[in-house]
């Protein structure tokens, strides 16, 4: 699976486990790939001009075009027509995989997660500050977890976990359905 960031991997590991799939032990392994930018060498490398394995993977919504792109520069064209993506095994999140957990658990529910974690302090002082005082909730939420080095992918396991089973969302769900 290919997946732009480390929460991204984080979180369908995460998923996986609670699933009780091991990814590892079934041959699938989840790379990052540090940005949608790197897709082409990616999907080059594993896809059907390299290793000839089969990808699925996540992407955010505002990236789809970049993800089309790369993977049809790595000998994927059917990632340029219209239900490419889906048949290729690549969901899309709304905007990006935070933002698909926060509305899968709801505001109060992602702050609870942030104050068991002993976080809670942080995202106040956050929220007062005042560029951020006219701010939606969600976007302060959004704001603190990209805030800190590696708070994405710590709160995409911790988020993940919170989850109640009924309500993963759609792209995570679906993808380690296609793997």
């Amino acid at each position: 699976m290919l997946v732009e960031g480390n929460s991204d991997r984080v979180a369908l590991q995460t998923l996986a486990v609670r699933r009780g799939r091991d990814l590892a032990a079934e041959g699938v392994e989840v790379v990052a790939m540090g940005g949608i930018t790197n897709t082409r060498a990616f999907a080059t490398r594993y896809g059907p001009r390299g290793l000839d394995l089969p990808l699925a993977g996540l992407y955010d919504a505002p990236e789809e075009a970049k993800l089309r792109r790369g993977l049809a520069a790595s000998g994927l064209g059917d990632a340029l027509e219209p239900d490419g993506l889906p048949g290729l095994g690549f969901f899309q999140c709304s905007a990006d995989l935070e933002d698909e957990l926060i509305r899968a658990l709801g505001v109060e529910a992602v702050e609870a997660v942030i104050e068991a974690a002993g976080e809670a302090r942080s995202l106040r002082l956050l929220a007062g500050m005042p560029a951020q005082r006219d701010w939606t909730r969600e976007r302060v939420l959004r704001r603190f977890l990209g805030s800190r080095s590696g708070r994405k992918a710590r709160y995409a396991a911790l988020m993940v976990e919170a989850l109640e089973p009924g309500r993963v969302p759609e792209p995570l769900a679906a993808v380690l359905a296609r793997v």
